[in-house]
């Protein structure tokens, strides 16, 4: 097979019209030519990592959509179904990414739980994660964040980093704010990866120790700006990712969004490129092709470099998308879960006050960003009990343990979400996924839990107690089994419900499920209790 056009040579850096000849799905032969259609050939593009849960898709699903954007392959953490399901899951991703021929590499889990402070539905100890790292379809061991871990030489943490250089497989970090002599000791143990930077000095400090930066941009968190001047200044130590993509923002587009905005502010298109493309490559060791001879004929053909319209996407020498369509075949999975809580009851979402004017401590949220503050403002107390305050956007939020019945809700206040009724629930809730809500008033609050205990997995709106919409996750609360497009169209809808209460978050889900991510400061809430993530503690509420 032949397929002519612009030939884009990364590696020459240069652009020219060329025959690229194709057998048994590797590129045989590159033949430069005096004349060939004006549309560019270039490698496909690469996702350097991402929780595939996050898009509620299952690999296959995801798969179909991403190649329509040009992505052929992914750099995958297994690790929200993992702290759910256990190794069942991480091999439950693994299976379903091999019934289409998108290359997903998956890594490792190496924090589940991702902390002591929370309750998962499985552990993946130091022996277990030895285990899958022997394995061929393991590629990496997967974001250390535990870096407290780390920096105080946990047994158990050095004990899943020695077993990932045994084999010879890189370790993914994941190390907000870490500088000076803690980022010295985190990247001297090994670790060759950091995608948690935001602001541009962090990363040229962990540049200096050696590690690589992806440049993330996903649905809630979003970095590129802070960070793409690297594309300049280091384009052979940065990649971008997604890291966590909703299924409404994937169906738009993907890392082709990425080079796209950096090819209209004017960075160079081989430095761009090779952040897309070849670095992934080179650092995963992973068999995708870059257009070289004797690669896989891994590629994409594009309209123009400034549009980047994908009329074609190839993965080991056949076409899996045409214009915007995937040539996939539609596969149907089957559910696995981790569920077992009882329904709750509105006693269980009250806090009392101690007095009538008192302070509390209140998770700040911010737009784009995994890191909250800390701040402390005046508690709003009605017959004795502290409720949200809308006047001020001081709501509560609760965590619920999906994984036991009867343990008690874990109660706290936030700011900065927005809503003037109701509440939004979800058991997409990182790391552990226990059940997470936020709301107005304590009714509806139990209402929007209460629908998901139900549906035993999902995301849910009370508009009021009567009022409930949800959109279920069956498998392991996380994912659906439906069609990508269904999946984006049914989450647009529930999304619109949300902001139908009030808040202004660009995608209020998405930055809800991170409300319970311990491993990122400064204040979040897990099922037992309230967590100062710099002090690596528990904390009151009430100040």
């Amino acid at each position: 097979m032949i397929t002519a056009g612009q030939f884009v040579d990364l590696f020459e850096r240069r652009i020219y019209p060329a025959n690229i000849h194709i057998s048994d799905g590797r590129i045989v032969k590159i033949e430069e030519v005096s004349e060939a259609p004006s549309r560019y050939i270039l490698p496909g593009f690469i996702d350097a990592h991402i929780h595939i849960e996050s898009s509620m898709l299952t690999p296959s699903a995801f798969a179909r959509i991403a190649a329509t954007h040009g992505t052929v392959a992914t750099v995958s953490d297994p690790h929200e179904i993992a702290n759910v399901c256990g190794i069942e899951g991480v091999e439950y991703m693994i299976a379903d990414s091999k019934r289409t021929p998108f290359k997903i590499f998956f890594g490792a889990p190496s924090c589940v739980p991702a902390t002591n402070f929370e309750t998962a539905g499985a552990v993946i100890d130091s022996v277990a994660v030895d285990k899958l790292l022997q394995s061929d379809d393991i590629w990496y061991l997967s974001e250390m964040m535990n870096y407290p871990g780390v920096l105080f030489d946990d047994g158990e943490v050095m004990a899943k980093i020695r077993a990932a250089k045994r084999t010879g497989k890189p370790i993914d970090g994941h190390a907000p704010g870490l500088k000076g002599n803690d980022v010295i000791k985190y990247a001297g143990a090994g670790i060759s990866t950091d995608h948690e930077c935001f602001t541009i000095e962090e990363a040229l400090e962990k540049l200096a120790v050696g590690m690589h930066i992806l440049i993330r941009e996903g649905s809630a968190t979003k970095n590129y700006d802070a960070l793409a001047p690297l594309l300049k200044s280091h384009p052979e130590k940065v990649m971008f990712c997604s890291d966590d993509k909703h299924p409404d923002e994937l169906v738009l587009g993907h890392i082709n969004l990425l080079v796209r905005r950096a090819m209209s502010q004017g960075y160079d298109l081989f430095n761009v490129l090779r952040a897309a493309c070849v670095n992934p490559v080179l650092h995963y060791s992973l068999p995708v092709g870059l257009l070289r001879i004797g690669d896989a004929a891994d590629f994409i053909v594009v309209e123009s470099l400034t549009s980047l319209n994908v009329l074609e996407t190839w993965i080991d020498g056949t076409m899996v998308a045409k214009s915007g369509v995937s040539t996939m075949n539609i596969t149907t999975p089957k559910a696995i879960n981790n569920f077992n809580t009882n329904n709750k009851r509105v006693e269980e979402f009250v806090i009392k006050a101690p007095a009538n004017d008192c302070k509390i401590r209140a998770i700040e949220a911010i737009e784009g960003q995994l890191v909250t503050n800390e701040i402390v403002v005046d508690g709003r107390v009605r017959n004795g009990f502290l409720i949200s305050d809308t006047e001020n956007d001081i709501l509560k939020m609760a965590v619920v343990n999906r994984y036991s019945p009867d343990k008690p809700t874990a109660l706290a206040f936030i700011k900065n979400f927005g809503l003037k009724e109701g509440a939004i629930a979800s058991t997409v809730g990182h790391d552990c996924h226990n059940i997470i809500v936020i709301g107005v008033d304590d009714e509806s609050l139990c209402a929007a839990v209460n629908e998901l205990i139900k549906t035993k997995g999902g995301i849910s709106v009370a508009k009021d107690p009567g009022a409930v919409s949800c959109m279920p996750l069956p498998i392991a609360g996380l994912m659906s089994p439906e069609e990508g497009q269904i999946v984006a169209e049914n989450y647009t809808k529930i999304d619109k419900l949300a902001k139908e209460l009030g808040t202004k978050l660009h995608a209020p889900f998405m930055t809800l499920s991170f409300m319970a991510l311990l491993v990122i400061p400064a204040l979040k809430l897990s099922d037992k209790g309230l967590f100062d993530g710099t002090k690596f503690e528990f904390t009151d509420v009430v100040v």
